[in-house]
């Protein structure tokens, strides 16, 4: 069972991810301030910080800040209402591994914490599978149904990343963010485009689909 520690001085929001994240399978151990979350962290370890920037008494990015110089390699996600470039690009270079803008979505949350807590597997990992789909990390290769698939560079990094969350729905903005390093809402058409033309590569005649289209929200790539 992960062990997540939610840092959070909204008392409604705070208990809203705690019941979701205790029903969802995750120990959670909760904190409003700054001072809450450094004893918290100081008492025990974490496999993911869900970490408000805006805190009463030594916010967000100071707590960031002390983990990442003590050597502490912990996954963190902030939660924050700052959109603006240059606040997440601050947030970043203070050593988050990842960013939601409040308000979120809860099943997006969900999704971005299994990716960070998958991520230290994920890049031990050579090989990713779904049904008959293999594809290799190392040579760059993709191979369904012993039949190579020819590959663009972006279209084989968006196949690697829909892999990596294989049964998940992921939405434009996480793909615009993780494989474009760019902000998804920007991107939209050359998102579809690529996933367009990755699914036609894919699909075999006799073969179920892999990359399905989930209406208003994304893609979810799943083996049937």
């Amino acid at each position: 069972m992960p062990r997540v520690l939610v840092v959070e001085d909204e008392r409604n929001l705070l208990r809203g991810l705690q019941r979701g994240l205790e029903a969802d399978g995750y120990e959670v151990v909760t904190a409003a301030s700054g001072e809450e979350a450094q004893a918290q962290i100081s008492a025990r370890p974490f496999d993911c910080l869900l970490l408000d920037w805006m805190l009463p008494g030594r916010d967000g990015l100071q707590i960031l800040a002390d983990l990442r110089r003590a050597g502490d390699r912990t996954p963190v996600l902030m939660l924050t209402a700052r959109d603006t470039v240059e606040e997440r690009v601050l947030g970043l270079d203070h050593g988050a591994d990842d960013y939601l803008v409040k308000p979120f979505a809860f099943a997006e949350l969900l999704a971005r914490l299994r990716s960070l807590l998958r991520r230290g597997q994920s890049d031990r990992e050579t090989m990713l599978q779904a049904g008959d789909l293999e594809v290799d990390l190392l040579e760059r290769k993709a191979v369904r149904a012993g039949v190579v698939v020819p590959l663009r560079s972006r279209e084989f990094d968006l196949l690697a990343y829909l892999l990596r969350h294989k049964g998940a729905v992921v939405t434009r903005d996480m793909l615009g963010r993780e494989v474009w390093n760019e902000p998804g809402h920007a991107l939209t058409n050359v998102i579809d485009v690529t996933v367009t033309l990755l699914r036609k590569k894919l699909d075999r005649p006799g073969r179920p689909p892999l990359i399905h289209t989930v209406r208003g929200v994304g893609y979810c790539l799943r083996a049937e």
